[in-house]
Parts: C-alpha cells; sequence; structure tokens
C-alpha cells in the first residue's frame, strides 16, 4: 500500500512522542500490506473498525491514540485522514472529517 502522508504521522509523533515507534509499526506493516477488501485489512488488523466511505479506523498504541483512513484499495492508497487522541476522535464524524494532506 501507498501511504498518504507520512508526513502526517511523523508531525504527530513529534508532538507525541510515545506515539512514534506504534506508528512507525503501522506504517511498516500496512505500507507491505496488500489490501483488497476491508476483509484483508481485518486479517492485518483485526482491532480496525470499517465505516463508511472507505474509511478504516485503527487503534494506536494500545488504543490511546486513533487513526482514521480512507482506503482506495483499487489504486493500494492508504490516505490519512486524521489522527488524535482518544478523547479527541469522540468528537469528530469519522464519515465525514476532511482530509487536508
Amino acid at each position: 500500500m501507498r501511504i498518504i502522508a507520512k508526513a502526517t504521522i511523523r508531525d504527530f509523533w513529534l508532538i507525541h512522542s510515545q506515539a512514534e515507534f506504534p506508528l512507525l509499526d503501522w506504517y511498516n506493516t500496512t505500507k507491505q500490506a496488500t489490501w483488497k477488501s476491508p476483509n484483508d485489512v481485518k486479517k492485518t488488523y483485526g482491532n480496525a473498525s470499517i465505516v463508511a466511505n472507505n474509511r478504516v479506523i485503527f487503534n494506536i498504541k494500545g488504543n490511546d491514540f486513533r487513526l482514521v483512513t480512507e482506503i482506495d484499495y483499487e489504486y493500494q492508497l492508504v490516505f490519512i485522514i486524521w489522527i488524535g487522541s482518544h478523547k479527541e476522535y469522540n468528537r469528530i464524524d469519522v464519515t465525514t472529517i476532511e482530509y487536508n494532506g
């Protein structure tokens, strides 16, 4: 998978250093993946949440952080839509929040 954009997660871990290694692990695992459907994502990340509009939410660092992505399975692209704390996540609508990369 091609991830758009690593800078978004890097900027996040520069502020939240405890997220660096879990995000790097997610990045490296996802980069090596070839997901053709949400079922493939679930095989890799059983606790990922599949939502509308091809959105997938990943739990990072034992669910301390949430990573909202949009996946284009045909073109093998993962767009980083949003990342934040679990508390911040509860205040957003993951189906409508915009990509601002």
